[in-house]
């Protein structure tokens, strides 16, 4: 836990800068050059490495308890950690699902022993558990998630009703509420119809058109224009999602936006290539969404990137359009694509750290422990060399199930070390040691309240 990773060049949101960084007893203590080392640490050449610090990556379902069968917390966060991820955000969307503070906890203690990186954890929110939402806060939760729409784990969306006592909280408590937004009604009425015209898996994307995206954003951003409250937007995916996230933005509403790499690496053309494998909801689009979204990587408009890591079982994804469950593994990915698209000039480097460590810290209150290259913070570091090349082969994924499309992708730059407070818990994508990730909780500062 006591480290010195020296002469790499630090990438923050503000600046890159070579230097050195000290980590003593998990924190860091110390950045500047040529710095000394006491008796005993270990010393990292970072020379013509990039260090960023560790990924907080705010959207898996690790599938624990009760979904085990497609993955499971001991895989995912093995995963996480050879990908550069250094802290999770667990969606509560199991068997059962974690909608009290006693199953919050419960949960908690189910995945200590079983975590290779550091894990926080939401609560979600349907009519029978927006009571609760006091309860899961005392109990440690960092954030909610809301599902419009029916989900792995039969969650069921909330009534309007439920929505604005929600938002309610999250404007009282300070906390975020993060949505997946298609309107169930709009993605029930197309799928009825594009049924009856076949089996390409090219109609799951006419099923769930961008209307049922965007009306459910402005749902949600007109509750919070009466009552407040703080939302994320996730898994953005079309333009029109994006417009109607610009407009709440613009009005000065507390509404974030997160995408993630399957969005601007794949297209609608790639559904001949890798079928349901891409499955998604909301789903793959044309190659005018993928760029629109990297435009708005760029610009602000989107404020987090996550992998929304959501694995099926093999037998789940082979099926049928209409029957393959929806989602993909992609915590292990991650960093690698979002590097391989900043080293190719799509991305900008310097943006990776900021919608990638410190926006979802700050938007889970867990920053500036988390997501910061900063004396006081976690030593939680990704050293990544920009001059290699990574190829993604199956047998060296921790998922339990490699049911990815980027199986033999030839991407730039290569994630080298992986550090969980001041610990180099993988080298070279194997993960090494014991489990050593802890249950993180929210921290309380004014600065993770808004940005």
């Amino acid at each position: 836990m006591s480290l010195l990773v020296r002469d790499g060049l630090l990438v923050t949101p503000e600046y890159m800068l070579r230097a050195d960084i000290l980590i003593e007893d998990g924190v860091i203590k110390e950045i500047g050059r040529s710095l000394r080392p006491p008796a005993g640490f270990e010393v990292l050449d970072a020379s013509g490495m990039l260090v960023l610090p560790g990924v907080v990556d705010e959207h898996v379902h690790m599938r624990e308890p009760g979904l085990t069968y497609k993955d499971d917390f001991e895989h995912g966060s093995k995963a996480a950690a050879a990908g550069g991820v250094t802290t999770v955000v667990e969606m509560p969307n199991t068997l059962p699902p974690v909608d009290s503070g006693e199953r919050l906890l419960e949960k908690a203690g189910l995945l200590k022993p079983k975590a290779y990186v550091d894990y926080a954890l939401y609560g979600v929110v349907h009519d029978g558990s927006v009571d609760k939402v006091k309860e899961m806060l005392e109990a440690g939760a960092v954030g909610f998630k809301v599902f419009l729409g029916p989900t792995t784990g039969n969650i069921p969306p909330p009534k309007l009703s439920s929505l604005v006592k929600l938002m309610e909280l999250s404007e009282q408590h300070g906390f975020t509420v993060a949505f997946h937004a298609e309107t169930h009604e709009i993605v029930e009425f197309f799928t009825e119809r594009y049924k009856s015209q076949g089996s390409s898996p090219r109609l799951h994307e006419l099923a769930r058109p961008p209307l049922a995206e965007a009306h459910a954003i402005r749902t949600i951003g007109s509750i919070q224009e009466m009552v407040g409250g703080r939302s994320l937007i996730v898994h953005v995916s079309s333009r029109q999602a994006l417009q109607a996230v610009s407009e709440f933005k613009n009005r000065g509403i507390q509404m974030y936006a997160e995408t993630c790499p399957h969005y601007l690496v794949l297209s609608s053309d790639d559904y001949d290539k890798y079928g349901t494998l891409i499955k998604v909801n909301p789903p793959i689009r044309g190659r005018e969404h993928a760029e629109e979204l990297a435009k708005a990587l760029n610009t602000g408009l989107i404020d987090t990137v996550g992998s929304d890591h959501a694995p099926h079982s093999p037998e789940e994804k082979k099926a049928g359009v209409w029957e393959a469950a929806s989602g993909m593994p992609g915590v292990q990915t991650l960093l690698p694509l979002m590097i391989d698209l900043a080293l190719r000039g799509i991305v900008d480097l310097r943006r990776i750290p900021l919608l990638m460590a410190r926006n979802p810290a700050r938007l889970f209150k867990l920053w500036p422990w988390k997501g910061e290259i900063a004396p006081g913070s976690s030593g939680d570091l990704v050293v990544v060399d920009p001059r290699q090349e990574h190829v993604i082969r199956e047998e060296d994924l921790y998922y339990k199930h490699k049911t990815t499309p980027f199986i033999g992708w030839r991407l730039k730059g290569r994630v080298k070390y992986t550090i969980l407070r001041g610990s180099i818990v993988a080298s070279d994508g194997v993960v090494e040691g014991r489990p050593l990730g802890s249950w993180i909780k929210p921290v309380d500062n004014m600065a993770s309240k808004r940005f």
